[in-house]
């Protein structure tokens, strides 16, 4: 994937906001627990994707994901209108390019619910951002959620099951790695994972200038 400039340019001069990119194998809680963070902390923008996938029951096009068919998809992909995009599970998924350099532009936390591929992509574009992966506490516990949605075949949990350890082998590649074992401990961790992120002395200095002019004065 070649590497857009402007978004390049962009994590060097932007250091005030953070990225959070939040990974997880289907069936791990990913959704819940980022549904809880946005909840708990409204200082973080959470990135919609586009998918080609359809809608579950319950889910709103623009709030979930943008629902779009394969054509207009590929479409903007070849116009470069992601940052960062991905097959996964037959479907597609990608993450608006111009929407993310805007948010940057201005400073603010923002969130990416990718799958590992996309962050291998993004963490190239943009070196500061914070990687966080969700674990399921065993293989067994997550085809059993996988079962408790109601919505898949068995053919299609035991795929996403096999899928799940090829993606569970990338969790080194993260910043932290939280395993949802109970909901709100994991709440917890990914909550105390996004405070120590703010705290780094870059973000910190960047968000707060006058507490650290003593640094450049004489």
């Amino acid at each position: 994937m070649n590497v857009p400039s402007t978004i390049a340019a962009a994590s060097d001069t932007v250091t005030a906001g953070a990225l959070f990119i939040v990974s997880a194998p289907s069936g791990a809680g990913k959704t819940t627990l980022v549904k809880m963070l946005m909840e708990h902390d409204p200082g973080i923008r959470h990135s919609i994707s586009y998918t080609t996938r359809q809608p579950r029951p319950g889910e709103q096009n623009g709030r979930e994901y943008h629902f779009i068919d394969i054509q207009t998809f590929v479409a903007m992909r070849d116009r470069g209108d992601f940052l960062e995009w991905a097959e996964v599970h037959g479907n597609f998924y990608g993450t608006s390019r111009a929407w993310l350099l805007d948010e940057m532009r201005a400073g603010r936390d923002t969130l990416l619910e990718i799958d590992w591929q996309g962050a291998q992509q993004v963490r190239a574009l943009v070196p500061g951002a914070v990687s966080i992966f969700i674990l399921p506490p065993s293989i067994d516990e997550l085809e059993r959620r996988l079962r408790a949605r109601g919505h898949d075949s068995e053919e299609v949990i035991q795929r996403r099951a096999a899928a799940a350890l090829g993606e569970l082998r990338h969790v080194d590649e993260f910043d932290f790695a939280i395993i949802n074992n109970h909901l709100q401990d994991a709440l917890g961790d990914l909550a105390a994972a996004v405070r120590a992120s703010r705290l780094n002395f870059q973000r910190q200095r960047a968000r707060h200038p006058d507490a650290f002019r003593f640094l450049t004065s004489h």
